[in-house]
């Protein structure tokens, strides 16, 4: 898949500038990784860039170059997590939905509570959230909805990052816990080494057992 050509950095914050003009100070993105896996939970992250960048228009060098997540190589992710995790100015926190969660309520439902998790875990409550993707209907806060908010919006960009290199981490540990199935290369996606561990060795305490591949997959299914 061909990738996006990114927006230059003034550009990704306009959404913010606006808000910031109606009065918003502390304006959160967030987003979530891991929807779409057969396995392992859903994360998502909830970002508050420096309010001051708003009011310069002035965003810190170090981040020139923060895109979606999924537009970036593994080893720019990882630096920009770095850069955000530790910024004395960033706020940031990380909210996950378990598999079991998945499973009892929906994956949408769920990544609503990942969603809401992130933004309670923050240090202060946001005056705005911004979301990627549709409107989500769990903030206690007015809340703007971007598609494609990750690559639109640099909050949403950061929060995309966290939640992306949280889960992949999160994914190299569950690989190492039930070794066989390739969690740390495929992070729960169902590619087709994937799916044929789980017709090997059955799945794991960690596979989404409500997602039709896991089981039409297993060895009980007859597949």
């Amino acid at each position: 898949m061909a990738r996006r050509t990114p927006i230059p950095t003034l550009d990704r914050i306009q959404v913010e500038l606006a808000l910031w003009a109606r009065g918003a100070v502390r304006i959160a993105g967030v987003d979530e990784a891991g929807r779409g896996p057969l396995a392992g939970p859903v994360v998502a992250a909830a970002v508050i860039l420096p309010s001051r960048w708003w009011q310069t228009g002035q965003v810190d060098p170090a981040l020139a170059g923060l895109n979606d997540s999924k537009q970036l190589t593994a080893a720019a992710r990882e630096a920009f997590y770095e850069t955000l995790v530790s910024h004395a100015e960033i706020s940031w926190a990380v909210g996950m939905a378990s598999v079991e969660e998945i499973d009892q309520f929906n994956i949408l439902q769920a990544t609503y509570r990942a969603m809401q998790r992130a933004v309670a875990g923050l240090q202060s409550p946001p005056d705005h959230v911004l979301v990627d993707g549709r409107p989500v209907p769990c903030f206690n806060v007015p809340s703007t909805a971007l598609v494609r908010g990750d690559g639109r919006s640099l909050s949403i960009g950061a929060a995309s990052i966290i939640a992306k290199v949280t889960r992949d981490r999160l994914m190299g540990q569950l690989d190492r816990q039930y070794p066989g199935y390739g969690f740390a290369i495929h992070k729960g996606y169902p590619t087709p080494q994937h799916l044929e561990a789980i017709r090997r060795l059955g799945p794991s305490p960690v596979h989404r057992v409500s997602f039709a591949p896991v089981r039409s997959s297993s060895p009980e299914s007859g597949s």
